[in-house]
């Protein structure tokens, strides 16, 4: 039988669980697989404890969640999925800082965000974990080749792929100031009066001219299975299936941004019965992204 009497797993729990979940969340970009994937490392610390239990027990533990991560990773990817697919969207709170773009390094809050996540579907399940470890948390390269039981020229060589993946990302990128932060409360509340006031003209002077809209529905609920592209096409789009009557707003922060979660009081047919609406702006303020996720399991972390 395992010594588990010499592991504290209470406190153990509790010291650990945040940084974990973070990140398990941002490798799956998946808030349900996180609680999984927490939950399942604590049971092998319990049932499996590493042998020398007086050392630092971080590293062991994020070595069996990565382990845990990749695998839940590739095992999604395999899977087919009904039309567009998001990360789940969590609630988070603005930071204490001022997150600043630094090259070949990515802030904790920026980490969350859905184009960020969107970017680290394009690495393999290698690449997305050495470039968490190195460019998100700040590992070492012998600290991930440890936690990956990869060797350290391996880990060099999949950081540069993973980082040369990135550079569409990096092109683009808009750090999450309070700036942007405002700016972004301030399209989208502009982008929900006038749908409730059913303004075509002003929808279309909030959007970018090659504004992209995504839908996941997870195959449960009815959405749009091809992303939609153009702001007529757009426009359009949300204007006929916006019924501000028929739903109860909150406007919480998702995901580093201000967001948009709609429950829909009587639902009918396959209609969805909550909803996140997530929106970027380009360089010019406009919107050029707008994400809105309804699969059930993909709302698990919104209250």
């Amino acid at each position: 039988m395992p010594n588990t009497a010499a592991l504290p797993v209470d406190h153990l729990f509790t010291e650990h669980r945040s940084f974990l979940w973070g990140l398990c969340y941002r490798m799956t970009g998946s808030a349900a697989d996180a609680d999984d994937i927490v939950q399942d490392t604590f049971v092998r610390a319990m049932e499996r404890p590493p042998r020398r239990v007086d050392d630092p027990l971080r590293p062991w533990l994020v070595k069996v969640a990565m382990n845990l991560a990749r695998d839940a990773l590739r095992r999604r990817r395999r899977r087919e999925y009904v039309g567009p697919w998001l990360p789940s969207p969590i609630e988070t709170e603005p930071p204490s800082y001022e997150p600043v773009a630094l090259e070949g390094r990515y802030d904790l809050f920026e980490s969350v965000s859905f184009a960020f996540l969107l970017a680290l579907e394009a690495l393999s399940p290698a690449q997305r974990a050495v470039l968490l470890l190195r460019d998100v948390f700040d590992y070492s390269v012998r600290e991930t080749a440890d936690a990956l039981d990869l060797s350290e020229s391996n880990v060099k060589t999949t950081h540069h792929r993973a980082r040369a993946a990135m550079a569409a990302y990096d092109g683009r990128r808009l750090i999450p100031t309070a700036s942007v932060r405002q700016s972004t409360r301030d399209a989208l509340f502009a982008f929900l009066r006038c749908l409730e006031q059913h303004d075509v003209a002003g929808v279309e002077a909030l959007l970018a001219e090659d504004v992209r809209t995504f839908t996941d529905g997870g195959g449960e609920f009815q959405s749009a299975l091809r992303p939609i592209i153009g702001r007529d096409k757009v426009t359009r789009f949300f204007v006929a299936i916006t019924e501000p009557e028929a739903l109860t707003i909150a406007t919480p922060v998702l995901n580093g941004l201000p967001a948009v979660v709609a429950d829909r009081r009587t639902v009918e047919g396959r209609q969805a019965p909550r909803s996140s609406l997530s929106i970027e702006l380009n360089a010019a303020g406009k919107i050029s992204a707008i994400y809105v996720v309804s699969a059930t399991r993909k709302l698990t972390a919104i209250k």
